[in-house]
């Protein structure tokens, strides 16, 4: 099974952050969750994002995420994939150079990327996505485009595969961000 780093930072959307780092462990990858200048056994806060008829989305305290890695101990190559969380910590993330050195690694190395809601801000920080395929939270289109990738407008539970990177709006994707993640990690699971 794959070696997964996954890059939080406070205020990581909930679900996007607990959802596919237990998924993932479940049919048997590794994961390591980091954040910036955090050890392991350190936390993250975490924000609740629900879509209740505003012009956005609303934001209630999450969970303290406990992180399972030091981030200054990653070496991406060690790592076969990467998974970027959404909510507002990619708004920050994407200014910390070495996160964007890191998802860079993965990009450039054609590893297995998935980024779900304001991940594609630091996707797009790399320079790496023109001509791509990507979704993200409608808010993030602008800064796709600018990219130069192909802003995809899907359902909010719907995502993208554009060869090895997964793409996703929000959280209720998960079923469809996590199955093509999967597929593209080769992952067979059998009942």
């Amino acid at each position: 099974m794959s070696k997964i780093l996954m890059l939080c930072g406070d205020f990581g959307e909930d679900y996007e952050v607990m959802v596919p780092f237990q998924a993932l462990q479940a049919v048997g990858h590794t994961v390591h969750a980091v954040a910036p200048d955090k050890k392991r056994g350190e936390y993250v806060m975490t924000a609740i994002h629900d879509f209740e008829g505003q012009q956005t989305y609303s934001e209630k305290p999450g969970h303290r995420f406990t992180l399972n890695a030091a981030f200054a101990e990653v070496d991406p190559a060690a790592y076969d994939a990467l998974v970027i969380p959404g909510g507002r910590a990619p708004e920050y993330l994407r200014m910390n150079s070495r996160v964007v050195e890191i998802t860079r690694h993965f990009l450039a190395a054609d590893k297995p990327v998935a980024s779900i809601c304001h991940g594609a801000q630091l996707l797009a920080a790399t320079g790496l996505i023109k001509g791509r395929r990507v979704s993200a939270y409608p808010a993030c289109q602008v800064e796709v485009e600018l990219a130069g990738a192909e802003y995809m407008g899907i359902a909010i539970d719907g995502a993208v595969t554009d060869g090895k990177l997964v793409t996703a709006p929000a959280w209720p994707a998960h079923p469809a961000w996590i199955g093509q993640f999967l597929a593209v990690l080769g992952t067979r699971i059998s009942l």
